[in-house]
């Protein structure tokens, strides 16, 4: 029994063309009645997907509390080993305390 493949060259052609093209894997996909996740496993081995950039973990651009402590450190220095328990916000005054001193 030989293989049916799922992709012809030509298939294969024409989804690399219309994805460097600008066409969304999302519509490739609906258009040749397909899976996203065949689709892009397809362009991933014709070598020509490029990954969207993941979005950071980070909720804010606000300072990590790590980051507070490091700076508490520099304001008034004394260690700040036993703050690691507090919050942010705690912190926070505390460097606004600090700094008007």
């Amino acid at each position: 029994m030989a293989k049916i493949a799922n992709y012809t060259q030509e298939l294969t052609a024409q989804i690399v063309d219309q994805y460097q093209a600008g066409v969304s894997v999302e519509d490739l996909a609906a258009s040749i009645e397909k899976s996203v996740r065949s689709v892009r496993s397809k362009l991933v081995r014709e070598g020509v997907y490029v990954a969207k950039p993941k979005a950071t973990a980070r909720k804010s651009d606000e300072p990590t509390k790590k980051e507070l402590l490091n700076e508490l450190e520099t304001v008034y220095p004394f260690d700040v080993n036993g703050l690691t328990g507090a919050t942010k916000d705690a912190i926070k005054d505390l460097l606004t305390h600090f700094a008007k001193a």
